[in-house]
C-alpha cells in the first residue's frame, strides 16, 4: 500500500508541541469506572502496547457488528414473525461491548503506567472511537429492529446523526477551548448498552415489545435517551464551555467563522447523505439500511479524524474534506436517475471506496506520525529491555 504524508510539516511542529488536556467530571467515570480501570490496568503486563488496547478493543467492536450483520442484516430479526437472533449472540455481544469500553478506559492509563504516551496514541483512540459511533448504533438497533414494535431505518439515520454530532461536538470544543470535556453520555450509554444485550439474551426480545406505561413503549425510551443525552446534556454543557472560554478571553478562534470551521464539512456529508435517501429512485434506506448507516458512519469518521489532527496540531481546520467531492458527484448522479437500476450496486461500491480511503487515511498518518517520534525505535528498545 502506496502511504500519502496526509500531515503537513506546520502540524507536525504542532504536534511536537502538543499537551493532553481533558476534564472528565461524570460521576459513574468517576466514582465507579476509574476505580475499576485503575484496578484492570494494574494486571495487564508492562510490555503490552496501549495502541494495541486501543485497537482489541476496537475490534471488539467491529467483531460485535460483523455478528449481527450474519445473523440480523436488514434489521428484521427482533420483530414479530421473524427468526429471532440468538441468545448467545446477545450474550458475546455484551460482553464484547463492555470488554471495548473497557480497554477504552485503560489504554491511556497503560501508557502513563508504562511512560508510553504520545499524541499519536490519543490520536488512534479518539480516531477509532469517531468511526466506533457507527458500530454501537446499528448494532443497538437489532434489539428493536424496524418491524412494528421498532424503529423505522430513517428514524434510525437521525438518530445516528444526533450521535455522530454529539461526538464531533466534543472536538469542536477542544478545538476553541483547547480542552477535552470529556461526554457524560458516553459512559452511560456504554454500560447501559451492555446491560440491554445481556438483558435481551435472558428475557428475549419480545420483552420490549411491551409497552412500559401507557402507550409508552421501550423504543421510545431508547430515541428520548439519545436525542436528550444531546439536547439535554452535551449540547448546552458545550456551548456552556465555549462561552466560558469566550469570557475569559481564552477563546483560541476570535471570529465567529474560524469557531464553526469544523461544522462545514460534517454539515455538508449530512446534507447530501439525507438527498440521497430522500431523493433516491428505489429507496435505498429501506432497502440497504446497515450499508448506508456503514458508508456514512466511516465518511463522518474520516471528517472528525481530520478535525482531531487540526485540533491537536493546533492548525486551522479545512472548511472541506476532499472525500465530499465525489460523493457530491455519486449522489448528484444517483439522485437524477441515471443509475436507478444499479443504485445498490454504486452504494457497494462507493461505500467499499470510502472504508479504503479511510484506512489509508489512517495507516499513512499512524506511520507518519511513528516515524516522527521515533516510535519503533522505542519500542524495539523496550522489547531488548524486556
Amino acid at each position: 500500500m502506496a502511504l500519502y504524508h496526509y500531515v503537513t510539516q506546520e502540524q507536525l511542529s504542532g504536534f511536537d508541541k502538543y499537551k493532553y488536556s481533558a476534564v472528565d467530571s461524570n460521576p459513574l467515570s468517576i466514582y465507579v469506572m476509574h476505580p475499576f480501570w485503575n484496578s484492570v490496568v494494574k494486571i495487564l503486563p508492562t510490555w503490552l502496547a496501549p495502541n494495541l488496547i486501543t485497537f482489541t478493543g476496537f475490534m471488539f467492536l467491529v467483531l460485535t457488528f460483523t455478528l449481527l450483520s450474519f445473523f440480523d442484516f436488514d434489521f428484521y430479526a427482533s420483530g414479530e414473525g421473524y427468526t429471532h437472533v440468538p441468545s448467545w449472540v446477545w450474550i458475546a455481544a455484551g460482553l464484547f461491548n463492555f470488554l471495548a469500553y473497557t480497554l477504552d478506559g485503560v489504554d491511556g492509563k497503560q501508557a502513563r503506567r508504562t511512560n508510553s504516551s504520545t499524541p499519536l496514541g490519543e490520536l488512534f483512540d479518539h480516531g477509532l472511537d469517531s468511526w466506533a459511533c457507527v458500530f454501537f448504533v446499528a448494532t443497538v438497533y437489532s434489539v428493536f429492529g424496524r418491524g412494528e414494535t421498532g424503529v423505522g431505518v430513517v428514524t434510525l439515520y437521525y438518530l445516528l446523526w444526533v450521535v455522530l454530532f454529539s461526538f464531533i461536538l466534543s472536538h469542536w470544543e477542544k478545538y476553541n477551548t483547547g480542552i477535552l470535556f470529556l461526554p457524560w453520555g458516553y459512559d452511560i450509554s456504554q454500560v447501559t448498552i451492555s446491560v440491554v444485550y445481556i438483558v435481551t439474551a435472558v428475557v428475549g426480545v419480545e420483552t420490549w415489545y411491551k409497552p412500559v406505561i401507557g402507550n409508552v413503549h421501550y423504543r421510545n425510551l431508547f430515541t428520548v435517551m439519545i436525542v436528550g443525552c444531546l439536547f439535554v446534556v452535551t449540547l448546552p454543557m458545550s456551548l456552556y464551555n465555549v462561552f466560558k472560554a469566550y469570557r475569559n478571553n481564552t477563546l483560541k478562534h476570535s471570529s465567529v467563522y474560524e469557531a464553526l470551521l469544523p461544522f462545514f464539512s460534517p454539515v455538508l456529508l449530512f446534507v447530501l447523505s439525507t438527498l440521497w435517501i430522500s431523493l433516491s429512485p428505489t429507496d435505498i434506506i429501506e432497502k440497504q439500511p446497515r450499508i448506508f448507516y456503514l458508508m456514512v458512519g466511516t465518511a463522518f469518521s474520516n471528517v472528525t479524524c481530520k478535525l482531531i489532527v487540526c485540533q491537536m496540531s493546533n492548525t486551522r481546520c479545512k472548511p472541506l474534506i476532499l472525500l465530499l467531492l465525489p460523493m457530491t458527484a455519486v449522489v448528484l448522479l444517483v439522485i437524477s436517475g441515471t443509475l436507478q437500476n444499479g443504485e445498490i450496486i454504486v452504494l457497494y461500491i462507493w461505500t467499499a471506496v470510502v472504508i479504503l480511503t479511510h484506512i489509508h487515511y489512517g495507516v499513512s498518518v499512524v506511520k507518519q506520525l511513528s516515524d516522527h517520534f521515533n516510535i519503533y525505535e522505542k519500542i524495539g528498545l523496550k522489547a531488548a529491555e524486556v
